[in-house]
This record gives structure tokens, C-alpha cells and sequence, in this order.
């Protein structure tokens, strides 16, 4: 496994939530960088921004030299606005298309190549230090290679069907639930046997299965655990 290295000056509070595909990590990302007036990194919204730029080129995802190359020519920056980040691949806003069922799966394939996972943790842990006032960034292996050091590690997770409840919910219905069940199963199988930055809780992670829960539940759960670090 590679580890971001842990130099550069941090500002403020770290915060790394990490969790399978429709765990919550964005909602309660969002939510605890509003409480707590912390800058907000979706790390996934780079992974499909560059699966999205593959795509495009018609470079094959699972081609790892070959998006490796792209990563050369590309510059993915995070915006917060007042709805979320804004994503701009290569100076143009691409938040609105990188939802879209093909660049996620595509973005699931871009994250098993181990040198590409590299360009982006330290292009992550770059933007995490360089945060005025301290970063809750959310993805897969925040706790354990991008931010070992956080001082706040939080792993959501929650049963295969509880998460493909909510995604479906939350997206148009571009393809069935049966379809995005299996596409889920598929991603969650992807994400925890690959080499490079296996989906796991950190050791120090507190884990929180909110299966049961409901939003509010989980948003309240997650800023205790904030606060009590916060308040040290």
C-alpha cells in the first residue's frame, strides 16, 4: 500500500470519512463542514472527473498505462459553493455531468490502477493541507493512506440494500434497482480486494453502520465524534 507523504504544514482540523458507495460519506461530509466551518474535498468527484476525461478521449478505463498518461495533461480543481463543490477538469465546470451512471462506473475502474491512486492521493493530501481553516475529506482510503493522520477518522458503512435504497432514491432512474444493486455489489468487490488502497476502516476508525439510522441519526452521530475532538 502506498502512503501520501506527511509533510506540509496543516491549518487546521482533518477530518477523513471513508465508506462504500452510498454509505452517506458526501451528506455527512456537507454537513460537518458547515458545523464545524471546515473546507469540504469530495475525493470521489476527482476520480470520476478523470474517468470522465477518459472517456471522452475513448481511452480504455481499464487500461492503467494509458490513464496514467492522461493524468499528465490534467488538472482537476474543487470549488466549494454554496451546493456542493464544483468541479473543473482542466478549467471547465463538470460538476453536472460527473453523476452520470457511465463516468461512475468508469471512475470505479480508473480507481484500481495503483499509479493512478498515487497521482491522486498526493494531489489530495495536497489540497487537504492547503485548506485556511482545516478539511473534512471523504473517500476511500482517506484514513488509511491519504490522511493517516487525521485527527478525526470515521468509517460509514451500511448493508448492499440500505445503500442501493438510498442511491436509487437519489438519482434518476437511468437504470433499475435490480441493475444498480448489482453494479454496487460489483463496485464494493472492486474497492476492497484491489492491491492499491483496499476499501478498510483505518485501526483508529470509529465505525458507524447506519444501516438502522436515519439521516438525522447519522448527522448527529458523526458531530459528536467531531466535537469531542474539536473540543480538546
Amino acid at each position: 500500500m502506498t502512503s501520501a507523504p506527511q509533510n506540509g504544514t496543516r491549518h487546521g482540523l482533518v477530518v477523513a470519512i471513508d465508506g462504500p458507495a452510498g454509505a452517506g460519506k458526501s451528506t455527512v461530509a456537507a454537513h460537518l463542514a458547515r458545523t464545524f466551518g471546515l473546507l469540504n474535498l469530495e475525493t470521489g468527484a476527482m476520480y470520476r472527473a478523470l474517468a470522465l476525461k477518459a472517456l471522452r478521449g475513448d481511452v480504455v478505463v481499464t487500461d492503467g498505462a494509458a490513464v496514467l498518461a492522461l493524468t499528465h495533461s490534467t488538472t482537476i480543481t474543487l470549488e466549494p459553493s454554496a451546493n456542493g463543490n464544483r468541479v473543473l477538469l482542466d478549467g471547465e465546470d463538470v460538476t453536472a455531468a460527473l453523476r452520470n451512471p457511465d463516468v461512475t462506473q468508469a471512475a470505479s475502474q480508473v480507481s484500481t490502477h495503483g499509479p493512478v491512486r498515487v497521482w491522486m492521493v498526493n494531489s489530495q493530501r495536497t489540497l487537504g493541507l492547503a485548506a485556511p481553516t482545516g478539511v473534512v475529506m471523504e473517500g476511500r482510503d482517506i484514513g488509511t493512506v491519504v490522511f493517516p493522520d487525521a485527527d478525526v477518522k470515521i468509517f460509514l458503512d451500511a448493508s448492499v440494500e440500505a445503500r442501493g435504497d438510498r442511491r436509487y432514491a437519489q438519482q434518476p432512474a437511468t437504470e433499475s434497482k435490480e441493475d444498480l444493486l448489482r453494479d454496487m455489489r460489483e463496485r464494493d468487490k472492486r474497492d476492497r480486494e484491489r492491491t492499491e488502497s483496499p476499501l478498510r476502516p483505518a485501526d483508529d476508525a470509529v465505525l458507524v453502520d447506519t444501516t438502522g439510522m436515519t439521516l438525522d441519526q447519522v448527522l448527529e452521530r458523526a458531530a459528536a465524534i467531531v466535537a469531542k475532538v474539536a473540543q480538546r
